[in-house]
């Protein structure tokens, strides 16, 4: 990131410390045990989570007066502007609109005379990268008050921070409109395929056998399930599929593991090979599916389920399993806990209408190519949403260097 230019600022520019011109303070979390201090409770209590890029008009979560009197916790004016100090959020900056307390994972940075607050918000909107990188911790991010006080801000009379705000507010407001346009038309883009196998695959025409998936394989089985740990390896070793490395349509080898080719040989109920159907079977991605569809020579895996068919083109699987009506079928399967499980026997029951093998592979290469455009069309809008986001920053650089 560019550095300031203080060479730029106006002789009306003052450089000071944020603690100098600004009172700050962090808040609290009454004890959980004491249930006096959350029951019946109507004052506002935020927890870093609810820091958001932009204003915050309500919460979620609420203390008592007695909460409150016997923590650190603080009531924060409207018109504070919040920084979340810890964990994933670390960094991210909002505008209080409404009277509230927060927990000790935020700080508050108090209103006064000589600030504008929406200008002291884009300033930490600008210098958000800066500091995230400067927090110390490595599971949980952390963000201390001081760094906060410490941190130089530039600043000019109220009067131009207000005019200086107007035209940031004007600025993010078209690239906001243009970035949903943006998003619109991406999302437009993946509804495209998703449109086009749910068409394919909800037809009934002649020639179209409906199959059981177990019928057509020559078996279905569960990865290894158990600890594996002690087993991993450098990757001199046997790749080590698990849940997060099965995506939609494709294998993601970041993060991957790999165990020793030992472990691997007395694993053989688990050893993989090209063209395996591999299903996601617990968490967020259950029911993710996608085809092996290169030679990787070995490869295992622990907790997926795996089907290895013997007829049928496989990529047409492939998409039948991602098509809206395949996953939702495969999803409706689910067995066990709240939560939820794909088993064996889920994907064996699975239905599938089949075409003949010729119709098969020319819906495979029709989708091939849709699917290949389609994510040219994504990667072209991705780039776009980079470019209005890089366009943020650099309106950002040039505010605070005084050439807005």
């Amino acid at each position: 990131m560019k550095q300031m230019n203080i060479n730029n600022l106006s002789d009306s520019w003052e450089l000071k410390k944020l603690g100098d011109i600004c009172k700050t303070g962090a808040g609290g979390t009454p004890l959980k045990a004491r249930k006096e201090y959350y029951l019946g409770g109507i004052i506002p209590w935020l927890k870093s989570g609810e820091v958001k890029q932009g204003e915050i008009y309500k919460s979620i979560n609420f203390i008592t007066s007695k909460g409150l009197v016997n923590s650190s916790a603080k009531l924060f004016p409207p018109d504070t502007v919040l920084v979340a100090m810890y964990g994933a959020t670390a960094g991210q900056v909002g505008i209080l609109r409404f009277e509230a307390s927060t927990n000790q994972a935020i700080c508050g940075i108090y209103p006064n005379r000589q600030t504008v607050p929406e200008f002291i918000y884009y300033f930490f909107l600008h210098k958000k990268d800066e500091i995230t990188a400067q927090a110390t911790g490595n599971a949980q991010p952390n963000i201390s008050q001081i760094k906060i006080k410490n941190t130089k801000i530039p600043i000019p009379r109220p009067k131009e921070q207000k005019r200086i705000v107007a035209k940031l507010d004007e600025c993010f407001e078209t690239i906001h409109i243009a970035r949903a346009n943006v998003e619109k038309n991406l999302q437009n883009a993946k509804d495209l395929f998703q449109s086009q196998l749910n068409q394919i695959f909800s037809q009934k025409d002649d020639g179209w056998v409906e199959k059981k998936l177990g019928d057509i394989c020559e078996r279905v089985s569960v990865g290894h399930v158990g600890k594996t740990s002690e087993y991993y390896c450098g990757e001199d070793g046997i790749p080590f599929l698990r849940s997060q490395n099965v995506r939609k349509g494709f294998l993601d080898f970041e993060n991957i593991r790999y165990i020793t080719k030992e472990f691997h040989k007395s694993l053989k109920k688990s050893q993989l090979c090209k063209n395996d159907l591999l299903f996601v079977r617990v968490g967020a991605n259950r029911g993710d599916c996608c085809a092996i569809k290169e030679d990787h020579h070995q490869l295992n895996c622990a907790n997926i389920v795996f089907a290895r068919p013997t007829s049928g083109n496989v990529k047409f699987l492939e998409y039948y399993c991602l098509s809206p009506i395949g996953r939702n079928r495969l999803l409706g399967m689910t067995t066990g806990s709240a939560q939820g499980v794909i088993n064996t026997k889920s994907v064996e029951k699975l239905k599938i209408s089949m075409p003949l093998d010729n119709e098969q592979n020319s819906i495979v290469s029709a989708l091939t190519d849709l699917k290949e455009k389609t994510l040219n069309i994504e990667s072209n809008y991705q780039q776009e949403l980079s470019a209005l986001d890089e366009l943020k920053k650099s309106i950002l650089q040039k505010a605070f260097n005084g050439e807005l």
